[in-house]
């Protein structure tokens, strides 16, 4: 199997489709990362989209090499494109926009980012998600959820005794929601407890990564540049070691599972190991992370929700989906045309990239009645498409709704008064809805 690094190919920054049925509106630029650092999800701009151009032509600057794309932002159109694998390919120029620009950066980090099952077509990408499936199945999950129990009460415990010492206030992110994810993701992989700060550590660079490649011209301190490409080699070299450790000693964890899973009746290279569990430990940690601090946001904003979880907690697995809808972790997934499709009455050629917005689908009007509001009692609140659909869905998505309702259920135990100071932010980052702060007041005053 060849590396998709190795194969890719250059992106026409020059390209502008023959026909385009929509005028792409003013108002947001889904290519700038910096417009989600100060905004977050662009929310307004998105009911923008789906009523006035649901496929919108973007075209990147002159003087990239990022090729220009179609946004989707009907949760039908999401939907069928998700679904159709044959026709939307994700190892034909990957999954994020911009590969071309990542490649200016540490090249084994692009390697790392495009060498990955998420990354994959047929007929690699079910085989793989097949041999990692031992540790997502039902059974796995619930021999998992009593150590996650015990983690929560454990970051509960820390988060209350620092929020004593602040007048009951406490960052949500960087004092829980960053670390349970975490934790889960090293118990499932096998990474000793001894390395699982750096693990942290290295998932803070690899968030800021898309802005310091993407940006050069950017003013950022040579200090944290040496930093950044420090911590990049360090984490490569720990992950090469742990898997090369694993092919020799394997024990019964995910980590064995990747370094001994064959592709061809080969072990997978060295670039493809790297992708694949910074890939479990990535794509893990913001779903779960992000979800765990902008649902409690969401409790804020939306009190009856919170009320009535406090009155009955057996709803917090209603409340969960709901919650995910909202939020929308992952913001987008890209996809290459393989062959001639329409969305909305918009022709999409062979060739053209095509990015499906989640956050926009999963506030469809014609789909979830009145979309912004938070109701887990909607009578299709499974319907969301946070974790994707079709070939592709997440493959974690139980064990992240295992540790959602977990956290929400100790949580508003414990702490029935918590409540959003209004104080957060959003790191620079337009792949996921990566919130970076995010302060509560824990009401024990």
């Amino acid at each position: 199997m060849e590396s998709l690094s190795e194969t890719i190919q250059p992106e026409d920054n020059s390209y502008r489709p023959p026909h385009m049925k929509y005028e792409t509106p003013a108002g947001f630029d889904l290519m700038d990362i910096m417009a989600f650092a100060a905004h977050g999800q662009p929310y307004e701009y998105f009911h923008t989209l789906r009523e006035k151009a649901p496929v919108a032509w973007w075209q990147p600057p002159a003087d990239t090499d990022i090729a220009g794309f179609w946004s989707l932002s009907r949760y039908e159109d999401v939907k069928k494109c998700d679904l159709d694998a044959k026709t939307f390919s994700s190892g034909t120029g990957g999954i994020l926009m911009g590969y071309s620009a990542r490649q200016q950066g540490p090249k084994r980090l692009g390697g790392a980012a495009l060498n990955s099952m998420i990354n994959m077509d047929q007929p690699f990408h079910i085989p793989l998600r097949m041999a990692h499936r031992p540790f997502f199945t039902p059974d796995y999950i619930a021999h998992l959820q009593a150590r996650v129990e015990g983690e929560v009460d454990r970051l509960l415990d820390n988060l209350e005794a620092i929020a004593k010492k602040n007048d009951g206030k406490v960052d949500m992110v960087t004092n829980f929601s960053e670390w349970l994810p975490m934790y889960t993701l090293c118990e499932m992989l096998g990474i000793d407890e001894k390395d699982r700060h750096k693990i942290v550590r290295w998932m803070h660079y690899l968030e800021n990564a898309q802005y310091i490649i993407s940006n050069p011209n950017a003013k950022i301190s040579p200090i944290f540049i040496m930093k950044f490409l420090w911590n990049i080699r360090q984490m490569f070299n720990y992950g090469q070691k742990v898997l090369q450790d694993r092919r020799k000693n394997p024990r019964d964890d995910l980590l064995t599972v990747i370094a001994t899973t064959e592709v061809d009746g080969e072990p997978m290279d060295q670039s493809y190991l790297d992708g694949s569990w910074l890939l479990i430990i990535f794509a893990g940690n913001d779903t779960t992370r992000n979800s765990l601090s902008g649902t409690m946001r969401l409790l804020t904003q939306f009190k009856d929700q919170k009320q009535m979880l406090l009155d009955d907690p057996n709803l917090v697995p209603s409340m969960v989906p709901e919650a995910l809808r909202l939020v929308s972790p992952v913001m987008y997934m890209r996809r290459t045309a393989l062959a001639e499709a329409t969305f909305s009455g918009q022709q999409i050629l062979p060739g053209e990239k095509v990015v499906m917005y989640y956050g926009a689908a999963n506030r469809d009007p014609d789909v979830f009645h009145d979309p912004d509001k938070m109701d887990m009692h909607r009578n299709n609140v499974q319907d969301h498409l946070a974790f994707g659909t079709g070939p592709h869905v997440c493959l974690g998505q139980r064990i992240a709704n295992m540790q959602l309702e977990t956290a929400y259920r100790r949580i508003l135990d414990r702490f029935p008064n918590v409540e959003w100071t209004g104080k957060q932010s959003h790191a620079p980052n337009n792949f996921v809805n990566a919130i970076s702060h995010l302060e509560v007041d824990l009401g024990i005053n």
